[in-house]
């Protein structure tokens, strides 16, 4: 056998055992070599790509993610703002002046007219009492109390109160009128609203003929006296010639038109109480009395109050009906007739200021103790 000689230094060195033990030719073996190389350098090209891809599409999202971030906050920020920004001009707007003032430039109109036409004219004419001014010269001397003390201690000044007692006791009947007859409509009548409108429409009529209807109604020979006739009944009766009879016939028209007033009054207050409340008065065999007496006078205790009040003021200011039917002649001059006459008639306009004064001091007193009596408590009958 012959012995392998050893590599030098200077030669090649051996092959791998896997190309040296494959059996397969020198140069099929380098081309398999370089065929790996291959492999692996592009395995690495491709694997450094995807992890440089990967890297890229991370920072991407990464980038996009953060910028949304910054984006979000912005308009976060941004809507905090415009909020904080609404929030100041609400609070400016509820803290300028122009805010406070909003209400009296809606006001403003109505307490022009309210000052110009009432108050200034109540002022003027508290002053025109303490005067003698005839309500067309230019002078007025001043009087003091003298006006005032003329209206209580002058007998044809005074007298025109005791007048005012005739509609006053007319209005007490009024009132009993028409709550009778608005208690009896309240229930479930046959007609109650033809009756309704009969007992109202006295009311719609202008007062002015109203007392024309009724001068020729109380006239000699007029309609009264040929209804009377009809039943047998002869009278040459003047019922407007003395003050008792004159009197009388024109508080009744007055009662005749102004019924109508108080009897929508408390039929209103009436139809306002629950219905329960008849009901069960009714199971509990309560009659039509006693219903009113407990359920229907509670409850329209205020609207009484109130029809009192208007009695008491109307018959103090009775204008329309005894000036037209009689003109304050044979003892029917009313307070407001006699005012009229001493400013217009008698120029003493100082001293008819003075009567006006004394009547609205006698309204508002007589008002005055009269919520003092029966104050508006609340009425609860449940």
């Amino acid at each position: 056998m012959t012995d392998t000689p050893l590599p030098s230094s200077g030669t090649a060195p051996a092959a791998p055992p896997s190309a040296a033990g494959s059996g397969k030719p020198p140069g099929q073996t380098g081309a398999t070599s370089g065929t790996d190389a291959q492999h692996r350098t592009t395995g690495e090209h491709q694997t450094t790509g995807e992890h440089r891809t990967t890297g890229e599409h991370q920072t991407t999202g990464e980038r996009r993610t953060t910028g949304e971030r910054r984006t979000t906050g912005k308009h976060q920020t941004a809507g905090e703002r415009r909020t904080a920004g609404t929030a100041a001009r609400a609070r400016s707007w509820r803290d300028s002046p122009l805010r406070r003032a909003t209400p009296w430039f809606f006001l403003a109109a109505p307490l022009a007219l309210l000052i110009t036409f009432t108050y200034v004219p109540v002022v003027s004419m508290i002053t025109y009492s303490f005067t003698d001014w005839d309500g067309v010269s230019p002078d007025r001397a001043f009087t003091g109390v003298d006006n005032y003390v003329q209206i209580f201690t002058r007998p044809e000044l005074f007298r025109v109160f005791f007048v005012s007692g005739y509609y006053l006791a007319a209005s007490v009947l009024q009132i009993g009128v028409a709550l009778y007859f608005a208690t009896v409509l309240s229930f479930n009548l046959r007609f109650r609203n033809f009756f309704k409108g009969v007992l109202f429409f006295p009311y719609l009529i202008n007062g002015v003929a109203i007392g024309f209807v009724f001068l020729y109604f109380f006239q000699d020979g007029g309609t009264l006296d040929s209804l009377l006739a009809w039943f047998g009944v002869t009278t040459e009766h003047a019922w407007l010639g003395d003050p008792t009879s004159a009197n009388t016939s024109l508080a009744g028209v007055s009662v005749w038109r102004f019924t109508g007033l108080n009897f929508v009054l408390f039929l209103g207050a009436i139809q306002s109480v629950p219905g329960e409340l008849y009901e069960a008065a009714q199971l509990d065999g309560a009659g039509k009395w006693q219903q009113f007496r407990h359920i229907i006078a509670p409850s329209i205790k205020p609207v009484l109050s109130l029809s009192v009040i208007l009695a008491i003021s109307g018959s103090l200011s009775v204008f329309e009906i005894p000036y037209i039917m009689t003109g304050g002649a044979t003892g029917t001059s009313t307070f407001v007739i006699q005012t009229v006459k001493l400013a217009f008639q008698f120029n003493k306009t100082g001293l008819a200021s003075a009567a006006a004064v004394v009547l609205l001091a006698i309204i508002l007193l007589i008002t005055w103790v009269q919520r003092r009596l029966v104050p508006d408590d609340k009425v609860d009958l449940v």
